[in-house]
């Protein structure tokens, strides 16, 4: 899959959306459906919240793909390293960090990345959801 970077701006609040990331949780539609509407274009529309409120629900993105830059950039889990294994689902790492893949490093800047547990992700080693579609257990 493309790694595809898209920016929505509106005040001094950025969001950043990279698909490629995305486990599809839809977490942040129902937590905001003004702000993310996937039926639209573009889909995210940071105008329909405060930048409070927009800035609150990137923060539950569960797989970093989206995020935020501003006044107030996301400082959360910067120092620290969490693992969080999800029951039928990825190993969520809450935590910037370095991603060494064939000796290429790539910072990952992110509130949380999914990394694949169920081997079925066709962007290994993130996950894309496919966990879901086979039916993972673990």
């Amino acid at each position: 899959m493309k790694e595809i970077t898209k920016k929505y701006s509106e005040g001094d609040l950025t969001v950043i959306w990279q698909p490629h990331k995305c486990i599809h949780s839809e977490k942040c539609m129902r937590g905001l459906p003004s702000v993310f509407q996937p039926d639209n274009k573009p889909w995210i529309n940071p105008a329909g919240a405060s930048a409070d409120a927009v800035r609150k629900q990137i923060d539950k993105c569960p797989s970093g793909a989206l995020s935020y830059e501003g006044q107030h950039t996301t400082s959360s889990n910067e120092s620290s390293l969490r693992v969080e294994v999800r029951k039928n689902g990825p190993l969520l790492i809450h935590s910037k960090m370095i991603l060494e893949s064939d000796g290429v490093e790539k910072p990952i800047d992110a509130a949380a990345t999914a990394f694949c547990r169920c081997g079925a992700s066709s962007n290994k080693p993130f996950c894309d959801g496919s966990h879901k579609k086979i039916n993972f257990e673990g």
